[in-house]
């Protein structure tokens, strides 16, 4: 009964998530349409997922999952909260630093995946400035990421699929309530989306927190739990990059 109530739970879940999702994609195609603003929303949005992808969910999860899970069942709660917690610090530490460089050459990434932009100066400008306030989305989801590992190895499913709800919530909010009073729907969008992954970041922390495994940040150190980590973290990295090159390269042709 409880495999069928776990099932059902994120099935529904998931089920409540991609309807709002269409009703997200038909709120933007009725906003922006195939514009220009339409372009370079859509860049902007797609570069965090691409790296998330590549270095959050499937990769990391496949590496901390069981990590952490076996921490859980051989050493107990202390000894497994201790890992998450310096996987967490590492991770963060880490992203901050790519998400730093990654804005700073954003104009070159901007090129790599929609070398076409390079026709239209506004619509490389407008993707550039999206694409510096969507990056962020990239560490929030990690971090989501991680905590879903958390709770999934806690049995606590609900959260974990229920968080991706919020994202088109704020999207629907924002498409029909706010955008009204901006005129700006590109920003408002980008904003949105950092504002949804930092969303998702708080709720499952909450919610690791009341499945009692609260996280706090300690100072990063290379354990050798981390240094484990990041070993089988690679061929996943790996793997994933192969599939990443060629959704570089088919937006890139497909931005012409």
């Amino acid at each position: 009964m409880s495999l069928v109530r776990s099932v059902a739970t994120v099935g529904g879940y998931t089920g409540i998530s991609r309807v709002l999702g269409f009703l997200r994609d038909i709120l933007i195609a009725n906003v922006v349409g195939a514009s220009p603003v339409a372009d370079a929303f859509f860049a902007a949005f797609r570069l965090p997922n691409l790296f998330r992808r590549l270095f959050a969910e499937g990769a990391f999860n496949a590496a901390f999952v069981p990590l952490f899970a076996r921490r859980l069942e051989q050493e107990g709660e202390a000894a497994a909260r201790r890992f998450a917690e310096q996987a967490l610090s590492v991770l963060i530490t880490g992203l901050l630093v790519f998400c730093a460089a990654a804005m700073a050459g954003m104009p070159w990434f901007i090129y790599v995946i929609g070398s076409g932009f390079s026709q239209d100066p506004e619509k490389l400008a407008l993707a550039v400035e999206l694409s510096r306030i969507t990056f962020p989305y990239l560490l929030f989801m990690a971090v989501v990421a991680l905590l879903s590992g958390v709770l999934n190895s806690l049995y606590r499913f609900a959260a974990a699929a229920a968080a991706p709800i919020l994202l088109n919530i704020l999207f629907i909010l924002a498409l029909v309530v706010v955008l009204p009073f901006t005129g700006a729907p590109g920003y408002l969008m980008a904003w949105t989306v950092c504002l949804a992954g930092a969303a998702q970041m708080i709720f499952l922390a909450v919610a690791a927190a009341r499945a009692g495994m609260p996280l706090r940040l300690p100072r990063p150190r290379l354990t050798p739990g981390v240094r484990r980590l990041l070993v089988l973290l690679v061929p996943g990295v790996l793997s994933a990059g192969a599939l990443q090159i060629n959704i570089f390269v088919g937006s890139s042709i497909a931005s012409w």
